[in-house]
């Protein structure tokens, strides 16, 4: 696996095995976020949620915030994967690991990584509730 991975999916995303395929004997941290369709939004029960994106642009943009993180941080690798279409409550809409031989880097990697994500990344979110949908802006970046 390279050091930098971007993907789209349509299928749930199997965290466990993405982590795995990037662990090397050299790490001494896996850090895994993983985000997950909640049930609920603004105190209004959530059905499900749909995802769209704008595919190559998106994949474009998750290749260089892996790339940033491995630039700015001593890291070894970085996976950002992010599911499309219809999800379930429960289900995984993005994962992302970054493997390094220290935690902190790893942490702050990864966080990095998402928070770029929520904000510029070419995809987008709707929401389904009992009386209609919305779409949702993503989060603004925090320092």
């Amino acid at each position: 696996m390279q050091h930098e991975t971007a993907e789209i999916v349509r299928a749930p995303i199997d965290v466990a095995a993405l982590a795995a395929g990037l662990r090397r004997g050299e790490d001494g941290a896996v850090v895994v976020f993983e985000g997950i369709v909640r049930n609920g939004s603004g105190g209004c029960p959530t059905l499900y949620l749909e995802y769209e994106g704008y595919e190559a642009m998106a994949l474009e943009q998750m290749r260089a915030i892996a790339g940033e993180a491995r630039a700015r941080w001593p890291i070894d690798r970085v996976a950002i994967v992010h599911r499309l279409g219809r999800l379930e409550i429960g289900e995984t809409s993005i994962a992302i690991v970054v493997t390094s031989a220290h935690r902190a880097p790893a942490f702050d990697a990864c966080r990095h990584a998402i928070d770029r994500v929520k904000k510029s990344v070419a995809i987008w979110k709707k929401e389904y509730f009992a009386d209609g949908a919305v779409w949702v802006e993503g989060e603004v970046m925090q320092k």
